[in-house]
């Protein structure tokens, strides 16, 4: 256990004209879906294996209770990437009675980073959020997240809005 500082930057989209999507061309072997009736398990798998290496904890303990009620929600949709037929990555949106729609979680599992399918998953993340009716898209990405995270949303279309920094105590 150490503690480090960590900068925490704030990005969002306020018109499907800003987004800059990146496709796949020629590849079928990505496919995104979105999970209805997904189980706890499953959820669980995709959180701790995208989030491991970049210390998500918050959701690790959930119990199967908590994550079902979670994912009954009507503002949360769950939408998994699959690549060659074996889950790759995830996106979860959440919509906010404010109108906004915030990519609460985003990743890849880490045998699929650097294959371009990052851009491809946010490319699709953003055209789902812009689908709910809203008028911003949010997310924020801190410098414990991937190291090409920060610029995929950038490169994106998302501006950043706000940062902070502040200490975390991370799990080695």
């Amino acid at each position: 256990m150490k503690s480090i500082e960590v900068t925490r930057t704030h990005l969002q989209m306020r018109s499907p004209d800003e987004h800059k999507p990146v496709k796949i061309v020629g590849d079928h072997r990505a496919q995104v879906t979105q999970v209805f009736d997904c189980p706890a398990s499953f959820y669980r798998y995709l959180y701790c294996e995208v989030g491991h290496e970049y210390h998500w904890v918050y959701r690790r303990n959930w119990t199967d209770e908590q994550i079902q009620t979670h994912l009954s929600q009507p503002s949360i949709s769950l939408w998994v990437l699959y690549y060659t037929g074996a889950p790759s990555g995830y996106f979860e949106l959440e919509q906010y009675e404010d109108g906004s729609v915030e990519i609460a979680y985003f990743g890849l599992l880490k045998e699929y980073t650097g294959r371009g399918l990052g851009k491809y998953l946010l490319t699709i993340a953003i055209e789902q959020a812009w689908k709910k009716a809203t008028h911003r898209i949010w997310v924020h990405t801190c410098t414990l997240d991937h190291p090409a995270a920060l610029s995929n949303y950038l490169k994106r279309g998302f501006k950043p809005f706000e940062q902070e920094t502040y200490i975390e105590t991370i799990y080695t």
